[in-house]
C-alpha cells in the first residue's frame, strides 16, 4: 500500500470510527478496516456532503439517513470488492446501487450500517457506450443514464427500440423493474430487449449471462428489483433511428372508446401503425395546459370547457409515428388512414412535429420549467398500477370519476401493454391476462398548496385507492412496488415468490443487496425497528 493510498485509509477509518462512536453504529472494527483497505480503481468516501447527497430520493417520502459510506466506482471489479467485502464480513453490512436517485420509496437506501454505490458519478470514469453497429447492440455500463445511451447511439443513426418517458435515468436502476413507455406494445419493456448483462451478485461474483450463459441470473435479475445482483453492465438491442416525429393528441369523453381505440391501436402490427401509445386522464381543467406544456402553444391552450364530457372527466389519446425526413410526403396519408378508424371528438385534434431527440427528451423540458419555479424537489407521492383489461372500466368509475373528485396534482398516465410482450421468465409481476394498463398518478406534492396538493391528503389518496381495489377484487400489481409487510409481498409475486426466494438464496444468501427495498431482512439492520411506514420482510 502507497503512501497516498494509506493516507486515505486511515482517513476513511478514522471518520468511520468517529462515526461509529456518535451514532451507535452496528458494524465492528473488522468490517472498517476491510473496508477501508480495498484497493478501488475509483473511490471510495465518507464526506459529509457525498452522505448527504445519496441519502434521500426523487420521491421524498423518508428521513434522510445518511449511509456508512458511498463507493464511486470506476468498474465491475470495484463492486464486486465492496460486495465481496461484505459477505464475509461479520454482519454482513448492507450494500445498494443507486443510479439517479429516482426511487420513490427509499428502495435505494441502505440505513446507516450499509454503503451506497453510486452508479452514475460524473467525476468517476467508467466504461463508454460501446455500439455495435453491426450487430445492431450497444455495451452500457449500468450506472449510464438513458438519455446519454440515446445521445451515442445517435451518432450511427441507431437507437434502443423501448423507452421510458424520462431519459434521466440509469440503465440498471429501469432494469431493475422492468423500463416502460409508449413504446412497450410493441417492442415490450426494456426488460425485454437485453440481450446480455454482467452481474455483481450478493457474494461479490462478477457473472454475465444471458439466455444461453446462467440463464436463470439472467431472467430474474431483470424487473428483481436489485435482490439478486448489480447490473454493471448491459448489452441492449438497437434498430435505425428515425429522424422526425408526428406527435399527436386527441380528446375523448367517453372512457369505452377512449380505451377501446387505444386496444384496437396496439392490436396493430406490421409497417402501418403509430410507433406511440399513451394517454392521460384529465380531472382537472389546468392539466393539459400546464403538464408537458412545450407541446401546446402559450398563446392557444386547450379549452376543456369547450369540450363537451360526462361529467368532469375527459381522457386524451396521445400518439405518435416516426418517419425520416424521405418519408414526408406520404406520412400525412398513412396518419390519415389510421386516424380514421378512431372515434375521438373531432373538433380536439392537436398536432406537432418535432426530432426523434426532442420527443424522448420531452420531459425533461417540463423538469428545467418546474426546476426553475422550485417545484421539482418535493415529495411525490407516486402510484403506479397495473390493472387488467377485464376490470379497467370499474376503476374508472371507482377512482378517476370517484375517488378522484375533479382536482389533482399531477399527469395521469393510462395506456395498455400487451403481455405477450414480457418475458414470464423475468422476475417482473404483471396481472394474470392477455392485456392489461398502467395507470401512473405521478403527482407532486406542495407544502404550502391547497389541501388536496399536501402530501399527507394525496398519501390518504393512494390508500383509499388501494382500499377501493381490494374491496372490489381488482387484481392489481404495483409497478416499482412498495409493500410494507411480507404478507404483501408474497401476495405481489404470486407464483413466483418461490422462485424468486430461491434465486435470493442462491444468489444473495446474506441478504446484502437492495435493503431499502424491504423485501428481505438484512442481519446489520434487524437491531433497528422498521420505519413507521413499513415493516421488513425476514426470511
Amino acid at each position: 500500500m502507497n503512501r497516498e493510498m494509506t493516507t486515505s485509509f486511515l482517513l476513511i477509518t478514522f471518520a468511520i470510527c468517529k462515526l461509529i462512536i456518535a451514532v451507535g453504529l452496528n458494524v465492528g472494527p473488522s468490517e472498517l478496516l476491510r473496508i477501508g483497505a480495498i484497493d478501488f480503481d475509483g473511490h471510495l468516501t465518507v464526506h459529509s456532503s457525498d452522505l448527504a447527497s445519496v441519502s434521500s430520493d426523487f420521491g421524498m417520502l423518508k428521513s434522510p439517513e445518511e449511509p456508512l459510506a458511498v463507493l464511486h466506482p470506476s468498474s465491475a471489479e470495484d463492486v464486486a470488492r465492496l460486495v465481496r467485502t461484505a459477505y464475509v464480513s461479520a454482519m454482513a453490512f448492507p450494500v445498494s446501487a443507486r443510479g439517479h436517485g429516482h426511487s420513490i420509496n427509499g428502495q435505494a437506501a441502505v440505513g446507516r450500517n450499509g454503503v451506497v454505490v453510486e452508479m452514475n458519478h460524473r467525476e468517476t470514469r467508467t466504461p463508454e457506450p460501446l455500439v455495435r453497429a453491426e450487430e445492431m447492440y450497444v455495451d452500457v455500463w449500468g450506472g449510464e443514464l438513458w438519455v446519454d445511451v440515446l445521445k451515442k447511439t445517435l451518432e450511427h443513426g441507431l437507437a434502443p427500440k423501448s423507452w421510458t418517458d424520462y431519459l434521466y435515468l440509469s440503465v440498471g436502476g429501469t432494469l431493475s423493474n422492468a423500463g416502460i413507455s409508449g413504446q412497450a406494445f410493441h417492442h415490450g419493456p426494456q426488460i425485454s430487449n437485453v440481450l446480455e448483462l454482467d452481474v455483481v451478485t450478493g457474494k461479490g461474483e462478477v457473472m454475465r449471462c444471458s439466455e444461453e450463459e446462467n440463464t436463470k441470473l439472467f431472467h430474474g435479475v431483470l424487473g428483481g428489483l436489485g435482490q439478486f445482483g448489480i447490473i454493471t453492465r448491459a448489452r441492449i438491442s438497437i434498430e435505425p433511428a428515425p429522424q422526425r416525429v408526428r406527435w399527436i393528441r386527441v380528446l375523448y369523453s367517453s372512457f369505452k372508446m377512449f380505451t377501446e381505440d387505444q386496444e384496437y391501436l396496439i392490436s396493430l402490427h406490421g409497417q402501418l401503425k403509430f410507433d406511440y401509445v399513451e394517454g392521460f386522464v384529465i380531472v382537472d381543467e389546468g392539466l393539459v395546459n400546464n403538464w408537458r406544456s412545450s407541446f401546446f402553444s402559450r398563446h392557444n391552450p386547450v379549452k376543456i370547457s369547450s369540450v363537451s364530457s360526462n361529467g368532469s372527466v375527459l381522457y386524451c389519446l396521445e400518439i405518435t409515428k416516426n418517419y425520416h425526413d424521405s418519408d414526408s410526403e406520404t406520412i400525412d396519408q398513412e396518419i390519415e388512414i389510421l386516424m380514421k378508424k378512431l372515434n375521438f371528438i373531432p373538433t380536439s385534434v392537436f398536432t406537432t412535429d418535432l426530432q426523434y431527440v426532442d420527443f424522448l427528451d420531452r420531459v425533461h423540458k417540463a423538469e428545467l420549467k418546474l426546476r426553475s419555479k422550485n417545484l421539482w424537489e418535493v415529495p411525490h407521492p407516486w402510484l403506479n398500477l397495473f390493472v387488467p383489461k377485464s376490470r379497467i372500466s370499474d376503476f374508472d368509475k371507482g377512482v378517476f370519476k370517484g375517488i378522484l373528485g375533479n382536482k389533482t396534482s399531477g399527469p395521469i398516465l393510462i395506456y395498455p401493454m400487451n403481455k405477450d410482450k414480457w418475458d414470464e421468465r423475468s422476475s417482473a409481476v404483471t396481472p394474470d391476462e392477455e392485456l392489461f394498463y398502467l395507470v401512473a398518478l405521478l403527482r407532486s406534492a406542495l407544502k404550502d398548496g391547497e389541501e388536496t396538493q399536501k402530501l399527507e391528503y394525496l398519501k390518504d389518496q393512494n390508500r383509499r385507492i388501494m382500499e377501493f381495489c381490494e374491496q372490489a377484487k381488482i387484481d392489481v400489481k404495483q409497478y416499482l412496488p412498495h409493500h410494507a409487510t411480507p404478507e404483501e409481498w408474497v401476495a405481489h409475486f404470486g407464483e413466483k415468490w418461490d422462485q424468486f426466494r430461491s434465486l435470493k438464496a442462491e444468489f444473495d444468501p446474506r441478504h446484502i443487496l437492495a435493503t431499502g427495498q424491504r423485501i428481505f431482512q438484512n442481519p446489520s439492520l434487524s437491531l433497528f425497528p422498521p420505519s413507521s411506514s413499513s415493516s421488513s420482510a425476514s426470511w
